[in-house]
């Protein structure tokens, strides 16, 4: 059995020293504290848990940084979303595979050793259904196993063009299909995560533009108790349009008319009432918020302090994928908060001082929620895990809370410095222990698709 010793670690009652983790299986089969190392030992610094990315489009690494050039109008999300759809025009399978690799791999680097696939590229090119209706899924899956992220797949339900329902346009063609149809991406997703350990399948109506509250009461059944993931009221635009169609809000339509607990993921959810912002908070949904990508597509800034004292929980997640770090969506978090409201530390409270461990442990339980999977460094959990590098810069002579606050908002440079996935090594020295595979298979998907 590896036995793992750190110096410091943070566990689920809080920081300890010298901490010894056995790790049997997979799993973490004990944890001891205040241990001298032992000769068998692998040695490291400070352990922290793996944190879960509860919303990704792998494919979308591959246009990061493409729609920076200013287009002949005031450029939007609505602009964006043009860009994205002509990068799909020829994005092949193996394509999909190498660019999601690519993507898991600098997650796994940053600190996410759990990712949800928002998944919704399901379609050939010209938007038939693949002969496997779930290739796709399949390829998402390899990518996963490849480089050992575990994986929370969550299959989209996209039937619709926008609100009335509108018919789709031609960009929307890959990500296209019926409620039967989606009944056997389901079940493809399935076979497709089945020899990846941990996996967990959900289900994902894309958004009320894409999919009505019949269609979600529909498919929700498909889900047979995992996650449910759905956009809401991202840009303003959407939230005007719904209003226009419905009479009601994106995320008031959806407490009034959908099942919305604990199960639930509402990614964005950016623009809230006061009323609205209260009852995503009681329902025990969780907000999955995208800092960074929210910032580049210009949507806004979530009401997170009002959320969090009406006790909503939240997680992370990387979503357009333009910039892959755990501590960039965290800082990006704070510092939204602090320019609207002007003011500094605002998640912190007297029991959790703070910033740094405020928004680590919300991250981190937020996203297993999330994600259907439980969190922290306890015997029996998965071993997921993350050691930091204590001669890093931004660490030197810290303990504690400390670490996070250093890591967080004072690091030029990761200081993640290995990672392990259900105890095996997936990151060593900072680097993915197939940097140089995946990123020559990138380079060279990406020489193709952008010549």
């Amino acid at each position: 059995m590896p036995q793992l010793w750190f110096r410091s670690a943070l566990l689920p009652g809080g920081w300890a020293r010298d901490v010894r983790l056995t790790v049997e299986a997979g799993r973490i089969a004990a944890v001891a504290a205040g241990v001298a190392p032992e000769a068998a030992d692998e040695r490291h610094g400070i352990a922290v848990p793996g944190l879960s990315n509860l919303h990704s489009h792998a494919f979308q690494r591959g246009m990061a940084g493409l729609a920076e050039t200013r287009g002949p109008e005031r450029d939007t999300f609505w602009t964006w979303r043009e860009v994205m759809y002509r990068f799909l025009d020829r994005l092949t399978p193996e394509d999909n595979e190498a660019v999601a690799a690519m993507a898991y791999a600098e997650m796994l680097e940053a600190g996410f050793t759990r990712v949800g696939e928002f998944h919704y590229l399901h379609n050939d090119r010209d938007g038939t259904p693949y002969a496997e209706p779930a290739e796709m899924a399949f390829r998402i899956a390899a990518a996963a196993q490849a480089t050992g992220i575990a994986l929370t797949l969550l299959p989209v339900f996209y039937a619709h063009g926008g609100f009335g329902p509108r018919p789709a346009v031609h960009g929307q063609r890959r990500f296209l299909g019926s409620r039967d149809g989606f009944a056997r991406l389901v079940e493809g997703g399935r076979r497709a995560v089945a020899v990846l350990d941990g996996a967990v399948v959900g289900i994902a109506p894309h958004s009320l533009r894409a999919a009505t509250l019949d269609d979600i009461a529909a498919i929700l059944p498909l889900a047979a108790g995992g996650p449910v993931h759905i956009h809401a009221a991202e840009q303003v635009l959407e939230v005007e349009e719904c209003v226009a169609a419905l009479g009601t809000r994106p995320v008031e339509t959806l407490l009034d008319g959908a099942p919305v607990d604990s199960r639930w993921c509402l990614i964005h959810a950016t623009h809230l009432t006061p009323d609205e912002t209260r009852r995503l908070a009681q329902s025990g949904a969780v907000a999955g918020l995208c800092p960074v990508t929210e910032g580049n597509l210009g949507d806004g800034i979530f009401p997170l302090e009002a959320y969090a004292e009406a006790g909503g929980r939240f997680g992370i997640g990387t979503d357009s994928n333009v910039l892959i770090g755990a501590a960039d969506e965290l800082r990006m978090m704070e510092y939204a908060q602090r320019l609207s409201l002007r003011r500094r530390n605002v998640l912190t409270g007297p029991a959790s001082p703070s910033t740094g461990r405020a928004l680590f442990d919300a991250a981190l339980a937020g996203g297993a929620q999330a994600l259907g999977v439980p969190a922290g460094l306890e015997a029996g959990a998965a071993a997921d895990l993350v050691a930091l590098d204590p001669d890093h810069p931004a660490l030197v002579e810290r303990d504690g809370d400390a670490l996070l606050d250093g890591w967080i908002f004072a690091a030029r440079s990761s200081p993640v410095l290995a990672v392990w996935r259900a105890g095996r090594p997936v990151v060593a020295g900072g680097r993915h222990v197939d940097h140089a595979g995946i990123t020559a298979r990138y380079r060279a998907t990406l020489a193709r698709l952008l010549a």
